[in-house]
């Protein structure tokens, strides 16, 4: 296959790029986040993108050891495309452009496609930090739908949906969700005001829902 094109710049940022700089192949990583998937899975979930680049970006994450191909067994028997070993470690990297990159959502313009599991890199920060660690399955319950995600490291990092046994169950107002994505509120604040809703009987849910609670200081000096 023809060498891409490269900045040629020795440097570990550029070298970065030009494996992962091309448009939509970060993206084409986001939804690979969620497990194996086929193409045309992928193609639904990317609203814009031609079969072409699609097919040239996979082709390219093939080469560049981010993707790989594969038969998945009877009865799907069909083709799916999943990340390496090398294409997951670009999940901290994706994670960290969300957060920075929240900001800007503060109000969705009309011509904006929208996917439930779009919001999972963003909101698994918030999520990870009130549960202080632990590891579980979250479903998450949004106006655009619902999908599921990975406390505490793992993968698939979600998944489209309810998972088949969740930990807790969170379902954020609209209002909310933009405001927690945008960083104008924590999770924290979201549950002592009733604008996030935390549901289970488990040790992540408790550990959630306590989340919202006043520090024991604040508790003190209100009770006295």
């Amino acid at each position: 296959m023809p060498r891409r094109r490269s900045y040629d710049h020795y440097c570990a940022a550029a070298r970065a790029l030009d494996a992962v700089g091309d448009r939509w192949t970060l993206l084409i990583v986001r939804e690979l986040l969620a497990g194996p998937r086929r193409y045309t899975d992928l193609h639904a979930d990317l609203p814009g993108i031609s079969t072409d680049v699609l097919a040239s970006r996979l082709k390219d994450m093939e080469r560049e050891n981010l993707a790989e191909r594969h038969r998945l067994p009877p009865p799907a028997a069909s083709y799916v495309y999943e990340l390496t070993p090398r294409g997951r470690q670009l999940r901290p990297v994706l994670a960290a452009l969300a957060e920075w990159g929240a900001p800007a959502l503060a109000e969705r313009q009309p011509t904006d496609a929208v996917r439930a599991h779009w919001h999972a890199l963003p909101l698994l920060g918030p999520l990870a930090e009130a549960a202080g660690g632990l590891a579980g399955v979250v479903d998450v319950v949004l106006e655009t739908g619902t999908f599921h995600l990975r406390t505490g490291g793992g993968f698939p990092v979600y998944g489209d949906g309810p998972a088949e046994k969740a930990d807790a169950r969170v379902v954020l107002q609209a209002d909310a969700c933009e405001a927690l994505l945008a960083g104008r509120l924590s999770f924290a604040e979201g549950v002592r005001s009733g604008r996030v809703r935390v549901a289970g009987d488990g040790e992540l849910a408790d550990r959630l829902r306590a989340a919202g609670e006043a520090p024991a200081s604040r508790r003190c000096e209100h009770d006295a």
